[in-house]
């Protein structure tokens, strides 16, 4: 990523799906002016999700995703189907591509049901207008009625580039329907003050760089007129003594907390990248409750926990997700849980396995594909928490992370 991108969990998530050859990936191809998908006459040419992070005007920063084919046949095809369902998931607009000869396939109305359960806003686009008399699209319409009379749809040629201004256009006016980006720490703070940001550098720490929820941090706090200080854990105490009564909130990396914890005295608001990315993305309150579920856990119980990053790496020898986290857990509860590690968008469906879920901060996860991970714990009755939340309790140190939440006016944290 370079120095002046948009994260593409900041950007907005545009999918294009449909039936095989509706012509999605002429589509994208179209809307985006480049070549992102091979295009074929071949039924089924798309395989994979193809994702492409650009700024499309009028929108701004996006993520434009071209999809399989919903209708995929035979074992391969299934794979296929569930990778585009799995797009579904951090999905801010979709545009459902229709072959405009045919009208709506059962496979689409499908599709749109899905859409609508998942409270995903979305377009039909018909496409092949060029070949589609004025009759005949009357008539497609007339047939779609009971679908058209609720969703904003428009005729294009992906092969002509008819229509394709105008259905970026329409994407852009439902993507402006969408909640403002919350603030990580911005309104929490006030303008001159400081702000001690914890970033141990040890072996697992990104080399020559800082990981991303470290650097939104720097720039929502340098955004709120704050003055924001990193230093490692070794040198927090001689930063602390430097600042004095100027220093109003401490964020640490969630694996220094027992360590930080000592050094920062109580009069100062402490919390870490973690516990503020849950907030952000709106997973804080059902991370808190989850939590407490590890002290359900004891010396004669084998608990099955999902340990889930949203980001995929070279995993080092002292990785806290799949080495750390683990090992502080037995110590917490005295017993040997089973443990299993899924990253990037391996997210299983079923979670009815396990006891307790515990993810990353899921910087590099949209809002959407965040919340619709804690929904699908939830309407299984699995609990869920994050890396910063489950250490910051185990810690003994949950209550005074929230703290500083607590005296904000923000609607969306805890009260």
């Amino acid at each position: 990523m370079g120095y002046n991108d948009t994260p593409s969990a900041n950007r907005i998530h545009i999918g294009f799906f449909g039936q095989r050859n509706a012509g999605k990936s002429s589509l994208v191809n179209a809307v985006t002016g480049q070549s992102l998908s091979v295009v074929s006459d071949v039924a089924g040419t798309t395989t994979d999700p193809v994702n492409k992070s650009m700024e499309l005007l009028p929108l701004g920063p996006v993520v434009i995703t071209d999809t399989p084919g919903m209708d995929d046949e035979g074992d391969l095809g299934e794979l296929r189907v569930q990778k585009a369902k799995q797009t579904l998931r951090k999905t801010d607009v979709a545009v459902l591509v229709v072959d405009g000869t045919v009208g709506l396939s059962e496979s689409d109305r499908q599709l749109i049901h899905l859409l609508v359960e998942k409270n995903i806003n979305y377009i039909i686009a018909y496409n092949k207008c060029d070949v589609v008399s004025a009759d005949a699209a009357k008539q497609i319409e007339q047939n779609d009625g009971d679908i058209l009379k609720t969703c904003p749809h428009i005729w294009v040629s992906a092969r002509e580039r008819t229509g394709v201004n105008e259905l970026k256009e329409m994407t852009g006016h439902l993507t402006a329907e969408a909640p403002e980006v919350r603030r990580l720490v911005g309104d929490l703070i006030e303008p001159g003050d400081v702000v001690v940001l914890v970033i141990p550098i040890d072996s697992a720490a990104p080399k020559g760089r800082l990981i991303l929820p470290q650097q939104q941090v720097i720039r929502d706090v340098l955004d709120a007129g704050a003055v924001a200080v990193a230093c490692r854990d070794t040198e927090l105490e001689d930063t602390l003594s430097r600042f004095g009564d100027q220093v109003s909130l401490v964020v640490t990396d969630s694996q220094a907390f027992a360590k930080v914890m000592q050094i920062v005295p109580n009069d100062i608001y402490l919390t870490s990248f973690s516990i503020l990315m849950a907030r952000f993305k709106g997973q804080l309150d059902g991370a808190v409750k989850a939590a407490y579920k590890l002290d359900e856990f004891h010396g004669d119980s084998r608990p099955r926990i999902l340990i889930a990053e949203g980001c995929t790496h070279h995993r080092q020898c002292d990785d806290i997700g799949t080495v750390k986290l683990p090992g502080w857990i037995n110590k917490y509860t005295g017993c040997t849980p089973e443990y299993h590690f899924t990253s990037g968008t391996e997210f299983p469906e079923d979670l009815s396995g396990y006891d307790l879920v515990i993810h990353c901060g899921g910087c590099m996860l949209n809002e959407r594909e965040m919340m619709s991970r804690q929904q699908m714990a939830q309407e299984q009755n699995i609990p869920m928490t994050n890396y910063g939340t489950a250490i910051a309790h185990m810690n003994g140190i949950l209550a005074r992370s929230l703290e500083v939440f607590q005296k904000s006016h923000d609607k969306n944290t805890l009260t």
